[in-house]
C-alpha cells in the first residue's frame, strides 16, 4: 500500500478521533493496524477509514488495538521494591504537607494506579496521597474503574496486600473500596491534552517506547515541568533516559529520574 495513502489516513484518524498516529513508530503502528483491518477483511486504508468513521463499535475496537493496553499489578516487582524503600520515603520528606500528588498516566485497564494505592496504604498508612489516573482509551477506563480482575492477575499482587485490599467474588477478585476511592480516572491524550502539574511523582511505563524519538523528547520535558523539584519520574525497564539532564532530571536509581 503507498505511504500517501497511510499518511492520508492518519490525518483523517487525526480529525475524527485526536489520536495522532504519525507521533507513533510507524514500522509498528502500521502493523498493527493492518492486522486489524485484515481481521475485518480490508486491504486499503481509506476503505477501512470509511468503515471506522460510520461504525462507533468498529471504531472502538480500532482504538482498542492500536493504544497500548498491556498492564499488570507490580509489574517488575524489584522496581516496585525501589519505588517503597527509597523512592517514597524520599518523596515524604521533601513534601512539607505530607501529602503527595501522583499522576499514573496512561495507566490502561488500572493496575498501575491500583498498586500505587495498595503501596502507599499499606506501607506508609499515616501518608497522605491523591492519584490521578488516565488514558486516552475510555474502554479500558471504564474497565479500569469497575476495578474487577481475573483470579490470575490477582496472583500477582503481593499476599500482604492481597488479603487486605482484594474481594473474591465468584470467581474475580475485585479492588476494596478503600482503595478504589483513592483514585481519580480521567480521560488524558499524552499527545494533545494540557499536563497536571505540582505533582510528585509520575508513574508512565511502558507507553514511550512506542513513541519517535522527537515525541519523546517534548514529553519528557512536559513530565519535568509537571513534577515539583525533587519529584520523581518512573518510567518502564525498557524506556532508559540516556540524557536526563537535557530534560532537567538527574538519575536517582534504575528508571527512577528526579527533576532537578
Amino acid at each position: 500500500m503507498a505511504i500517501d495513502e497511510y499518511t492520508l489516513f492518519t490525518s483523517k484518524i487525526k480529525q475524527l478521533t485526536g489520536v495522532d498516529l504519525s507521533s507513533y513508530k510507524e514500522r509498528q503502528m502500521k502493523r498493527r493496524i493492518e492486522s486489524q483491518m485484515n481481521r475485518r477483511g480490508f486491504e486499503s486504508f481509506l476503505a477501512y477509514y470509511d468503515l471506522l468513521a460510520t461504525d462507533r463499535q468498529a471504531l472502538n475496537e480500532f482504538l482498542d488495538r492500536i493504544t497500548i493496553n498491556v498492564s499488570e499489578f507490580f509489574r517488575n516487582a524489584e522496581r516496585w521494591q525501589v519505588l517503597e524503600q527509597k523512592v517514597i520515603p524520599e518523596l515524604l520528606q521533601r513534601n512539607q504537607t505530607n501529602n503527595l500528588k501522583i499522576w499514573s498516566a496512561a495507566c490502561s485497564t488500572g493496575e498501575e494506579p491500583y498498586s500505587l494505592a495498595m503501596l502507599l496504604r499499606g506501607s506508609f498508612p499515616s501518608a497522605r496521597f491523591n492519584i490521578l489516573a488516565t488514558d486516552i482509551d475510555m474502554g479500558v477506563m471504564q474497565r479500569a474503574q469497575a476495578a474487577v480482575y481475573s483470579a490470575a492477575q490477582a496472583q500477582q499482587i503481593p499476599p500482604q496486600f492481597r488479603s487486605q485490599y482484594i474481594i473474591e467474588r465468584e470467581g474475580t477478585f475485585e479492588i476494596a473500596p478503600a482503595i478504589r476511592n483513592t483514585i481519580e480516572f480521567r480521560p488524558h491524550n499524552l499527545l494533545a491534552d494540557a499536563f497536571p502539574r505540582g505533582l510528585d511523582l509520575i508513574v508512565c511505563r511502558n507507553v514511550m517506547i512506542y513513541f519517535t524519538d522527537d515525541i519523546k523528547d517534548g514529553l519528557y520535558r512536559q513530565f519535568a515541568a509537571s513534577l515539583v523539584p525533587g519529584g520523581v519520574l518512573f518510567v518502564g525497564s525498557t524506556e532508559q533516559i540516556f540524557r536526563p539532564r537535557e530534560y532537567g532530571f538527574q538519575i536517582f536509581d534504575s528508571f527512577f529520574y528526579q527533576r532537578l
